[in-house]
């Protein structure tokens, strides 16, 4: 990965488009090469998605040490996942107005010392506190941090330093419950949190000499688009995390879907009236621009919600071990870490409309491919099919960050990577809440059909726990189990296929590479 880097050192942005040195009490601030950048923003790239992956791992030590109930040690990953979700869009506004390079490391300092006080907390509410400021924090780094990137390469330079972002993102997501679970093996659950300090700690030290860039147009932040936004965001994040467990037409459920909706219709009322609105919605006029902002949806939907319910699948229905079951997600996160390195090269000989479309299009086909499949009877294929939906991933991971902050003017470009940011936070939040739900209804289905007792049963096969199932009906109802859980995942992996090729069919007939600066995307 070093290599990648150092090639783009030569190809920084043009002096037309740098922003002039930070002057204050100090004097001018040195200037450093777009490596020190590249990196920088890179090893952030890789802290907020180990943040949302890896904790998961450590909620069993967590809860017991903490002596917290299931649904509060449950809210260390949803307070986060809420949050970032939330606040991304008013974070990319923030960053216009004050400064990326001002944002990014007050956005790094909010995170690593949340960090710090969910490492050291006492109580699962405290961490959870914490959880839901890190979420912030993290909201403000990927925003800012992906908005530097622009300003500071261009032309095949910038694809290249796109492409290792998009690498950063899925190695982190990818090896976030691996490297997890090595630190609550070598030390304690603790752990998991305050490697976030260090890390930060060091991105802190190499960000510091960036230069800054903002929108000389900004002049305000629009408080009224903020709140409405925040809050119908934050609510319908609210909804689809606790519709699982409360029930799909209970009365908070419903109630915050309408809450939802409500805020999100005023903020159209209020951006339409601003005159310096946070998201200027006229761009929704530009069909490439609304295919692309959807485009991590269609991806990130399955991706993060294979991450976390596969290893349980197969722990319970495979047999396999904690260590084994991660291995076996390897040929689904290598490509994703592996191919956005070479989206560079790619995007010179094929549109970015095309690698666009072509993501989520091997991604449905290779859903589809896993009903064939099962991790006891058909390893092999299961195996040849994660392989391809990492490889679809791994193309879309490396050109669509780029393709988002390409289709604006360079000075809406926080605004542009906060909506698209929004979406791709969303899509994992909203995904994994959805998988769950849905995963454990047809599961029950099943097993109602089947005669199963399918209320407790459907909730331990699920989670791997088949030693409870045997317990309580011998070999027999495991064989049912086993079978309810499989129907669950084909129910499963066709809905996704569905969204995947959805996304692929609008990005193909939507999105027009004239659209797109050629200078930003590398095809000039």
């Amino acid at each position: 990965m070093s290599h990648t880097p150092a090639e783009a050192e030569p190809a920084a942005a043009p002096a037309a488009t740098r922003t002039a040195p930070v002057t204050g009490a100090g004097g001018p601030r040195p200037a450093i090469g777009p490596t020190r950048t590249l990196v920088a923003i890179a090893l952030a790239a890789v802290m907020l998605p180990i943040s949302v992956t890896g904790p998961g791992v450590a909620l069993a030590d967590m809860s017991g040490a903490l002596n917290a109930s299931a649904a509060s040690t449950q809210w260390v990953l949803n307070a986060y996942n809420v949050a970032f979700t939330a606040f991304m869009l008013a974070a990319g506004s923030a960053a216009d107005l004050y400064g990326r390079r001002r944002m990014f490391l007050t956005g790094t300092t909010v995170f690593a010392l949340a960090s710090l006080v969910a490492g050291t907390a006492p109580t699962i509410v405290l961490v959870d506190a914490a959880r839901f400021v890190q979420g912030m924090g993290a909201a403000a780094v990927l925003t800012s941090g992906s908005t530097l990137l622009a300003h500071t390469f261009s032309g095949a330079a910038r694809a290249r330093a796109f492409g290792i972002f998009g690498a950063s993102i899925g190695f982190g997501l990818a090896m976030g419950p691996f490297v997890s679970g090595l630190l609550v093996g070598a030390a304690s659950w603790h752990a998991v949190f305050l490697v976030n300090v260090v890390l930060g700690a060091v991105v802190l030290v190499l960000a510091r000499p960036l230069p800054e860039s903002r929108n000389p147009e900004a002049r305000r932040i629009d408080k009224p688009g903020v709140v409405t936004f925040t809050l119908a965001l934050l609510l319908l994040a609210l909804a689809f995390v606790e519709g699982p467990s409360r029930g799909w037409t209970g009365p908070g459920t419903l109630g915050s879907f309408a809450g939802a909706a409500l805020f999100l219709a005023a903020f159209v009322a209020v951006e339409l009236r601003s005159s310096e609105p946070m998201f200027d919605l006229s761009l929704l006029r530009r069909p490439t621009f609304v295919a692309i902002i959807w485009q991590p949806v269609s991806i990130v939907f399955a991706f993060a919600a294979l991450l976390v319910y596969l290893p349980p699948y197969f722990q319970g229905a495979g047999g396999a071990g904690s260590t084994l079951s991660g291995a076996m997600l390897l040929p689904l996160t290598l490509p994703v870490f592996v191919l956005p390195l070479f989206s560079g090269a790619l995007v010179k000989r094929l549109s970015v409309r095309t690698l666009l479309a072509v993501g989520p299009a091997v991604l449905a086909v290779a859903l589809l491919l896993m009903t064939l499949t099962d991790p006891v009877s058909s390893r092999t294929g299961l195996y040849a099919a994660l392989l391809l939906a990492g490889i679809g991933i791994g193309l879309a991971f490396g050109v669509m960050d780029n393709a988002a902050v390409s289709v604006v003017e360079p000075e809406r470009a926080g605004m542009a990577s906060g909506m698209f940011n929004t979406l791709r936070v969303a899509g994992e939040t909203i995904g994994v809440a959805c998988v769950g739900g849905l995963l454990l209804t047809a599961t029950r289905q099943r097993l109602s059909t089947a005669g199963a007792d399918s209320g407790p049963m459907a909730d331990d096969v699920v989670q791997g726990r088949l030693s409870s199932v045997r317990e309580s009906g011998g070999e027999d109802l495991v064989h049912r189990a086993v079978q309810g859980l499989e129907h669950g995942w084909s129910v499963v992996y066709v809905v996704l296929a569905c969204v995947a090729f959805a996304g692929a069919v609008a990005i193909f007939t939507l999105v027009r590479d004239q659209d797109l600066d050629p200078t930003a995307t590398g095809r000039e």
